[in-house]
């Protein structure tokens, strides 16, 4: 029979919540509590968005650990994103963690990301404390909010020991929680002391020798590649001569470089780590996520990280236009695919694959959002390349008929909108699944295809007037429903390159949308606007005012260009068809024709 034993001095614990629920502000408020910070000391808020881009569009993208200590008991905290399209994030962090804190906002309730980190959770078998946070907000409806979580629970099959889970109601910002609205607490106390309650501390067998997962991968300058991981079982000294188990059970050996744990949001020199603890270990460069840190003289492997497999696959490629180089310092096709395979390795929901032309790679993914993240991160560290339209991944059923990827899409709108927002939606061979109308604004369910939501984003938001939210969640393969219009536009389309010029544009502005100010360098094959009519037009943006001694008798019309908003990267990503391009340098993003030539087109 298994040997059982527990580390009381450890809690390990994971915040999940749907997009800007307030994870990440409740980790700064359990920082500044726990005495992690000396008193006056300036902290800035979201500590653990230590990426641009997070601090920039308020969301986390990749899992972060940290520690505090409450009454002498070290709680590793995990914060994860609340994004689908970061799901392999969520499976690595959950494989560390003993417990979960469910955040939940008192005016939204349970959303789509909810509903898909809880199912993880729960999947896992994870102790779930639910917090409702925000209770502050005077549009708030707690007792409503707490019934939709039952019925969440009860909807995902939770055990009855799950859906007994303690409550509690938070106000993240101000670091307040409490046991009941009625209570008077002015500190998060109530929190640390039902994780200390309820979580249960990590297991591990004292007959089993030194076993780690690597859950996560880090780097460092000095020490190199590193493998961050709970472990399972044993304990781990700096020095110790260990072997790392891969895919294959291929054995090899490593010494510890560097053994380290968790202190606060930094890493700490450790001398050895518990069981239970979550480590980071240096040693090789071959670490990858789902292999087994183990002793030499008995090598074990645990069970390797289980993700969902992509959905969406895009083309990456080096840019061939006039302008190649000129804004970018990594513009090579060797450069590109080492920094795609390093992404690889770090994610393991995003995969490479070369195809027949040697400078083209394909890369699989959970989402466009995801896709377009890395594009984005890839951009600021002075990429330059040329992206594709995503696509979807197809499969082959059991009898050999089509497959697609399917959303499960929630829609809330004002009841206005409901009328163009179901009409879109049924061109697109989407399926109403559930309608409730709350108080003048209407919440929808529909059954859509992965493929349908590409590019509608920007268009739903137009269709209700920026008011609508819209979010989705995969929910499994389906047969094939059938082709349908994308878009509905053509592109206007440079035929030469030059400087645009306000004359040119100014009478272009009639045939669509522009995407480009006067002034801006343009080239053959370059998309300067949306054409009004279903058909590409080759135009000149570069054609400037016939000079000549003859006048109008009036005044001659003045060429006052409407003003442009720039092209976002999603945007563009959106907007694009099969046969075009999103390129991307550090300064710009434009959009062409795969083929430049007007000619060979």
């Amino acid at each position: 029979m298994k040997n059982t034993a527990q580390n009381s001095n450890i809690r390990n614990i994971a915040i999940i919540a749907h997009v800007d629920h307030g994870k990440t502000t409740l980790v700064d408020a359990m920082f500044k509590q726990s005495g992690m910070f000396r008193q006056g000391k300036e902290v800035d808020d979201r500590i653990m968005d230590s990426m641009d881009l997070e601090r920039e569009r308020g969301i986390t993208i990749s899992a972060k650990n940290c520690s505090v200590i409450w009454e002498d008991i070290k709680i590793n905290i995990l914060d994860t994103p609340g994004h689908a399209d970061f799901s392999a994030e969520v499976e690595r962090a959950l494989s560390m963690v003993d417990g979960a804190i469910l955040l939940v906002d008192a005016s939204e309730g349970p959303l789509p990301q909810t509903r898909f980190v809880l199912k993880k959770a729960l999947t896992a078998g994870l102790r779930i404390i639910v917090a409702i946070n925000k209770i502050d907000r005077p549009d708030a409806r707690v007792d409503e909010v707490l019934d939709e979580i039952y019925d969440l629970f009860i909807d995902l099959d939770a055990t009855d020991e799950q859906i007994d889970f303690p409550v509690l109601y938070a106000i993240g910002k101000d670091g307040v929680a409490k046991p009941s609205m009625e209570d008077d607490s002015e500190d998060l106390k109530p929190l640390f002391s039902k994780i200390l309650s309820e979580i249960p501390a990590p297991s591990y067998d004292p007959d089993e020798p030194f076993q780690m997962l690597v859950s996560d991968l880090g780097h460092s300058d000095y020490t190199g590649r590193l493998a961050i991981g709970k472990i399972s079982n044993g304990q781990v000294s700096s020095k110790d001569e260990l072997v790392l188990m891969g895919a294959d059970d291929k054995i090899e050996k490593i010494k510890v470089s560097s053994l380290q744990a968790y202190d606060g949001a930094s890493l700490a020199v450790a001398d050895h780590v518990e069981p239970g603890d979550i480590a980071v270990v240096s040693g090789t460069d071959n670490f990858k996520i789902g292999d087994t840190v183990c002793t030499k003289d008995y090598p074990k492997a645990l069970p390797r990280i289980a993700v969902d497999e992509p959905t969406i696959t895009m083309m990456f490629t080096i840019t061939n236009s006039p302008f190649s180089g000129m804004e970018g310092k990594l513009v090579q096709s060797s450069r590109i695919r080492e920094r795609l395979e390093k992404e690889a390795l770090a994610n393991v929901a995003i995969s490479v694959e070369d195809t027949v032309e040697r400078d083209r790679f394909k890369v699989k993914g959970r989402g466009e959002f995801q896709m377009a993240i890395l594009v984005e991160t890839m951009r600021r560290e002075g990429f330059e390349l040329c992206v594709g339209r995503p696509e979807v991944i197809f499969k082959e059923g059991e009898n050999g008929e089509k497959m697609e990827p399917v959303e499960r899409l929630y829609v809330d709108c004002e009841e206005a909108f409901t009328g163009v927002v179901t009409e879109k939606l049924s061109i697109r061979k989407a399926r109403m699944v559930n309608l409730v109308n709350k108080r003048g604004r209407v919440n929808m369910e529909f059954s859509a295809p992965s493929r349908s939501l590409i590019g509608y984003r920007d268009e739903f938001l137009t269709d209700t007037k920026g008011t609508g939210i819209m979010n989705s969640i995969f929910s499994g393969y389906e047969p094939f429903r059938g082709e349908f219009p994308t878009r509905r536009t053509g592109s206007l389309v440079s035929d030469r390159q030059g400087k645009s010029v306000p004359y040119a544009l100014y009478n272009l502005e009639p045939r669509g949308r522009l995407m480009i100010t006067p002034g801006t360098p343009v080239y053959e094959g370059m998309i300067i606007g949306e054409h009004s009519k279903d058909r590409d037009l080759d135009v000149n943006p570069c054609k400037e005012k016939k000079l000549s001694n003859m006048r109008a008798s009036g005044k001659d019309e003045a060429t006052t260009c409407a003003p442009i908003k720039p092209l976002t990267l999603e945007q563009a990503l959106n907007f694009i068809n099969a046969d075009e391009l999103v390129e991307v340098t550090p300064l710009t993003v434009r959009v062409r024709k795969k083929i430049l030539s007007k000619q060979k087109r």
